[in-house]
């Protein structure tokens, strides 16, 4: 089952005919970061995404988990638990490989062992979330409401805020709903990951904006990160699991703070006519803001980038 079919199963699609431009948490995330980075990226039109064997591993599994829990939650324990997700985890990094290399600019940036051993790594995340199924997935009681469910909303001047959920689901009982966001992970997220509050802000943007949206009480939604690990630590003295749960807070000071962060980005980087306003951006250099930066190596387009 391909992703595009995947995407089939939301109830609500995004009507592009409305969004004059648009903003992702990707996006928000690296202004806040560092704005002169955004402005190469964004505006200067310097981007450039770099495949890797994590981001084909983590689309494949993405999709794979989604099967599962459509046919799960749609059907039966007994058919999701029939389903050959090892064979489909295999075929589907296998197509993205095949897909990514039809471009004629590609690199390669992986080879067999080191697939295989991400796709081992894949077999044992899928064994742990079919027999742990009912401490993270439960069926009873609860509806999957959407995978890959579409955010578009407005926030002012035609610019919308944009993103697709991976898993939107039902508690049927006290109709509540909890947002997930699935990561994959070489060992989870660490104590320092978990307490960023800019990989957090990805969930309090889309709860925010999907009850608007859906026309859900925000009080009435839950979030939760559901960090798939590859790998476990082999002296470690106490029993592991390869899910790791994180649940951020996002109460309304915690909505608020992110919902006024988006609104200044837009007011300082878009004007009235929704279009990116050409000026100067200032770096924000640091050891943690350059160390993943494209740009750091490249003085003619930045000349701040720290060591």
């Amino acid at each position: 089952m391909t992703s595009s079919k995947i995407k089939d199963f939301t109830q609500l699609t995004i009507d592009e005919s409305k969004k004059k431009n648009s903003i992702s948490y990707s996006q928000y995330s690296m202004y806040e970061q560092c704005n002169h980075r955004w402005k190469l990226n964004y505006i200067d039109k310097h981007r450039t995404f770099t495949d890797s064997i994590h981001t084909v591993f983590g689309t494949a599994m993405h999709e794979v988990i989604q099967v599962y829990l459509h046919v799960l939650y749609n059907k039966s324990v007994s058919e999701a638990d029939g389903l050959d997700l090892d064979l489909l985890l295999k075929d589907r990094m296998q197509a993205i490989m095949s897909n990514l290399m039809e471009d004629e600019k590609f690199e390669h940036f992986t080879d067999q062992k080191e697939m295989k051993e991400f796709y081992y790594d894949g077999l044992d995340i899928i064994d742990w979330v079919k027999s742990h199924r009912r401490e993270y997935f439960s069926n009873r009681g609860f509806e999957l409401v959407g995978i890959e469910t579409p955010i578009s909303y407005e926030i002012k001047n035609g610019i919308y805020m944009k993103g697709y959920i991976d898993l939107v689901i039902r508690d049927t009982i006290h109709n509540m709903y909890k947002i997930i966001d699935l990561k994959t992970s070489t060992r989870g997220w660490n104590k320092y990951q978990k307490s960023d509050p800019m990989k957090t802000s990805q969930l309090i943007i889309y709860k925010e904006y999907y009850a608007k949206q859906y026309n859900v009480p925000v009080d009435n939604i839950d979030v939760e990160f559901i960090i798939l690990k590859r790998k476990l630590f082999e002296s470690s003295a106490f029993p592991q699991k390869r899910i790791q749960k994180i649940t951020p807070a996002s109460g309304n000071v915690t909505r608020k703070r992110v919902r006024t962060s988006i609104e200044n980005f837009i007011d300082n980087a878009f004007d009235d006519g929704g279009e990116y306003i050409i000026k100067e951006y200032d770096a924000n250099p640091s050891k943690k803001a350059c160390r993943w930066c494209e740009f750091k190596n490249d003085k003619e387009l930045c000349e701040y980038g720290v060591k």
